[in-house]
């Protein structure tokens, strides 16, 4: 029975669960899936890091670090972790969850963080964008030449499989064009507009249960959408392309008389990405939209999303997720490393 030394760099909400989510399905991995599994580094951004080849007391760390400890009161190894690169080289791990913040710009430091595990024959796993539009391609080349797999099925829809669905499940489908809502943050404001709150509250409301950001900019300016679209564009229709590329409106100027006008159509707005094939590569966009009841993106409401795609094959084939956290994105994490050392 294989055993996996498991490294997590990054351990926020996401990390944690994933924590929780390996904790709870021990036994299923063993009995089903024939693999046993310890966690031999943690690495945090505030909160210290710890590394023992014997494998951590994962229920420990945890509560180390949500009452506001340090990771180093378990370290187990004579020299401290300089940096995360040494916290990767030293990991004794065969498997790397790569869950710092993402960079819009660049992809930097994760994707640093990834090209290292992969050169040392580290399965990487990310729910980090970045890697994703700036370096996938050279990525991915890099870890089918050192025989282990980059996946990142959480960087969009969560723990819904997109990437997956066409890599696995739909082998000779070209995707000629995808719509959907995929920014779960705007599409909460702009329903709690629709309540009757003003931009203003519906931004502190969302900031309040923890689905925006203090800077909620990346959000509403249609940033995060951006680089998801970016994501899908470069990995399904192999056309790399950047969030600067597409073309970028957020919901900051839509007021309560415009959602309310809306209402009284019958009509909702919706922050909509999309992009299509064209003769010349791909033409990318997010932006409000007014959709009508026909609409599948209609009723998509709250934190849910919705992706509509349209393959030369299967015609429209639409992929929804009902409000997902933290604990949906760590399962897409999950998967991705079941299905790396599955292959």
């Amino acid at each position: 029975m294989p055993h996996y030394n498991l490294a997590f760099l990054g351990f926020g909400n996401v990390g944690r669960a994933l924590a929780r989510l390996f904790l709870r399905k021990q036994d299923e991995l063993k009995t089903r899936y024939d693999l046993t599994f310890s966690v031999t580094g943690i690495a945090t951004g505030r909160r210290g890091a710890a590394i023992d080849p014997n494998g951590l007391d994962l229920e420990r760390a945890l509560q180390i670090v949500e009452s506001g400890g340090n990771l180093s009161s378990i370290h187990n190894q004579q020299s401290a972790i300089k940096d995360n690169l040494d916290f990767i080289r030293n990991s004794h791990a065969h498997a790397l969850f790569e869950n710092t913040p993402v960079s819009y710009n660049d992809g930097e430091p994760a994707i640093t963080h990834i090209r290292t595990a992969l050169e040392l024959g580290l399965h990487a796993l990310t729910a980090n964008k970045g890697p994703v539009v700036h370096a996938h391609r050279a990525l991915t080349e890099l870890a089918a030449s050192k025989g282990v797999h980059f996946f990142h099925e959480s960087t969009v829809m969560d723990g819904a499989p997109i990437f997956s669905l066409f890599r696995g499940t739909l082998p000779a489908a070209q995707l000629l064009s995808f719509r959907g809502v995929l920014n779960s943050t705007t599409n909460l404001i702009l329903g709690r507009m629709e309540n009757g709150e003003t931009f203003d509250d519906a931004v502190k409301y969302a900031q309040a249960i923890g689905i925006a950001e203090t800077d909620p900019s990346g959000d509403v300016d249609g940033w995060d959408a951006a680089i998801k679209v970016s994501a899908l564009v470069t990995v399904l229709m192999d056309i790399p392309l950047k969030p600067h590329d597409v073309d970028r409106t957020g919901i900051g100027g839509l007021t309560s008389a415009d959602i309310a006008r809306a209402q009284a159509e019958g009509k909702r707005y919706k922050l909509v990405c999309s992009a299509s094939r064209t003769e010349n590569g791909v033409s990318a966009r997010v932006a409000p939209e007014l959709v009508s009841g026909e609409s599948p993106m209609y009723g998509v409401s709250g934190t849910s999303s919705i992706i509509q795609f349209e393959t030369d094959v299967l015609g429209q084939l639409s992929v929804v997720e009902d409000n997902p956290g933290p604990h949906t994105t760590a399962y897409g994490l999950l998967a991705d490393f079941l299905n790396a050392v599955r292959k």
